[in-house]
């Protein structure tokens, strides 16, 4: 009956659990990620990972265009003074800089919902 419960081609699912230890301290993490402090300090780093996304996409950062620490540095200069143009010019507008993500469910739940 596998056959017409499941298109798997290994033989089905699996459960794999952790070691003790390591569950105990998933479970510590996830409990931590409730307060209010440690959500202030992730929205820190969120912030600051957008602003690392936003220099990679849009001046292509990750890979310097220039040989020697000097004319690097410039183009490091160069590529954070456009980044607060583009963050000055869509402040002033009143444009996001980007939309948020939303996912397939959210989507779908969305397009019931008009």
């Amino acid at each position: 009956m596998r056959d017409q419960c499941t298109r798997s081609k290994t033989g089905g699912r699996t459960l794999s659990l952790q070691p003790r230890e390591v569950q105990e301290v998933l479970d510590h993490a996830r409990l931590q990620q409730g307060d209010e402090q440690w959500r202030a300090k992730y929205g820190t780093r969120a912030g600051i990972e957008g602003t690392i996304h936003q220099a990679v996409a849009v001046t292509g950062m990750r890979r310097a265009r220039y040989l020697g620490l000097q004319k690097t540095h410039l183009e490091h200069v160069f590529s954070a003074v456009a980044l607060n143009l583009i963050r000055l010019d869509a402040w002033w507008n009143g444009h996001p800089l980007d939309r948020t993500r939303v996912g397939h469910l959210a989507r779908l739940d969305l397009s019931l919902v008009v």
